[in-house]
């Protein structure tokens, strides 16, 4: 070892020679392999669950194919290539999958765990449509261990043998019993209740925190008590959820014990005449103090940085009070009535962020919309999050809000918006895009400023929209004001766009079983590089 580690000039090896060195290292080697002892034969892996699904029709199984593999090819100069990125098609096509019910090809599910190992979006649709083979496979290779977090490989129990869900949740893995508690609870709300408070006392915090998230769904007062006892928790997080979820409840103690403290900081006041609001507006008068009973009730007393403590208890406390309380508090008034009187010193600002959250929390259509106001406002205008006040309000008038807010603002404000409609967007809507997005063409800036609307209208927009988009992807024949080439650019960005709905529309037609013709839509042809 000294020979070989300093060198045969320095250190005589045995044998006199590098030669010699060399002979004797082998030979040990041949010996040391030579005595080791075989390994142990571990059992083998048990088959594989059946998964009786369909099969999907060939076409669309060349389309998943090409989708897993896909990446869009660069274009030159750092533009977005003119052809769709497969990969951005993915998870639409992953849900449009799953809703036809359809098996995964098995010679598919390696590429569709390392997707979905990769991206995280991409793991609720991909894990159900792989079905219960990828979780198989899963638990057979580390790297996709993730998925076991999510799903259970284990064979389904039957939810009314209470000795079988009994033993799945004492004995099972932490993500069987998630699974089977959201089961449970979908099942027998009551039964998946008993049975989380069974163990709770046992159950780690960042267990009981994952655990008391099921509750949300189907949560109804028969879950007060078990939460209530939640408010004492020795974890914050879980003391935080469990208030949050009892103020969702309008007729809990809790939101009685929140209402009260709203109700004693905010009360009517007469301004003077006015026939808009009948003389009144709205008096405020925050906490000076969060005292035990308000942490106790979910009440954090520290204001995050550029919040003061008052204004930060007060939106604490409006925002978990039932809105219903509201218009009896200030004389009898609608949501749109209350919404449209004047706050005085300030508080307007504070009172109407903590109604919109509570609209959201509470799902409170009346006070969605009256928050939301009118599309033509401007955005910094509005209270609180008005893409969040969206999502509480019906697809449909959700969407004719957005096309609304759109033909008046046009899109420089509208990404967040436009994310929460249902896809496809609606007629109005997908006009509305398509209307703005010629507009800003016309005025001669440059697409990559609406590179976010524009990846929106490749997922959302109703493929059939396709030929009207087609004229546009035409390269103009004369320059166009504003900046140089900006023309070539924007038919390069509708060009892709085109060729995104088209394949969209293929990849429906695959999956409901009727191929399209063999040649499909002819493209539009690709302009030539600005410039040249």
């Amino acid at each position: 070892m000294t020979a070989a580690l300093l060198g045969t000039g320095r250190r005589t090896p045995p044998g006199g020679s590098a030669t010699a060195l060399l002979e004797l290292a082998a030979r040990e080697t041949v010996r040391e392999r030579a005595g080791l002892l075989p390994g142990t034969v571990g059992p083998r892996p048990g088959p594989a669950p059946a998964d009786p699904r369909p099969p999907l029709p060939a076409p669309a199984a060349r389309r998943l194919t090409m989708l897993l593999a896909g990446r869009a090819e660069p274009a030159g100069g750092g533009r977005r290539s003119g052809g769709p990125d497969l990969a951005e098609l993915l998870p639409q096509w992953l849900a449009a999958a799953g809703a036809h019910g359809y098996r995964a090809p098995a010679a598919r599910l390696p590429a569709l765990l390392d997707a979905a190992r990769a991206r995280t979006d991409l793991r609720a649709d991909a894990l159900a449509f792989a079905g219960p083979r990828a979780l198989w496979l899963a638990a057979l290779n580390p790297e996709w261990r993730f998925a076991l977090r999510g799903g259970s490989a284990s064979a389904p129990v039957d939810l009314d043998d209470a000795r079988a869900v009994r033993s799945r949740w004492e004995e099972g893995l932490f993500a069987e019993r998630v699974a089977l508690l959201a089961d449970l609870r979908r099942h027998d709300a009551d039964a998946a209740r008993a049975l989380l408070a069974g163990t709770w006392p046992a159950e780690r915090a960042e267990d009981r925190l994952v655990f008391l998230d099921t509750l949300r769904e189907s949560l109804a007062a028969a879950d007060e008590p078990f939460l209530d006892r939640a408010l004492g928790d020795r974890s914050r997080t879980v003391r935080s959820t469990a208030a949050e979820l009892l103020s969702a409840l309008p007729g809990s103690a809790l939101a009685g014990r929140m209402a009260a403290r709203a109700l004693a900081c905010v009360h009517l006041d007469r301004v003077g005449p006015g026939p808009a609001t009948g003389g009144a507006g709205i008096a405020v008068e925050a906490p000076h103090e969060c005292d035990a009973g308000m942490r106790r009730d979910g009440v954090s007393p520290a204001p995050p940085a550029g919040h003061g403590e008052r204004s930060w208890w007060l939106g604490q406390l409006v925002e978990a009070a039932p809105l219903g309380r509201w218009s009896e508090r200030l004389g009898g008034r609608s949501p749109a009535e209350i919404v449209a009187l004047p706050v005085a010193d300030g508080w307007r600002e504070d009172l109407h962020a903590a109604w919109a959250r509570a609209a959201v929390r509470q799902r409170d259509v009346a006070w969605a919309r009256a928050l939301a106001g009118p599309p033509s406002a401007p955005m910094a205008e509005g209270p609180g999050d008005p893409a969040r006040l969206l999502t509480v309000l019906p697809a449909r008038e959700r969407a004719a809000w957005a096309a609304a807010f759109v033909a008046a603002h046009g899109l420089s404000e509208a990404f967040r918006l436009l994310s929460t409609c249902a896809v496809p967007w609606s007629e109005e809507l997908g006009g509305a895009v398509i209307d703005a997005l010629e507009i800003a063409r016309d005025a001669g800036g440059y697409p990559w400023s609406f590179s976010g609307v524009m990846g929106l209208a490749e997922r959302c927009l109703d493929p059939a929209r396709a030929g009207r988009l087609a004229p546009l992807a035409a390269h103009p024949e004369e320059p166009e004001p504003g900046g140089p080439g900006a023309g070539g650019y924007w038919a390069e960005a509708f060009q892709r766009l085109v060729a995104t709905l088209t394949v969209r529309a293929a990849m429906a037609e695959e999956l409901a079983g009727r191929a399209p013709e063999a040649d499909g839509p002819r493209p539009v042809a690709r302009p030539p590089a600005p410039g040249r």
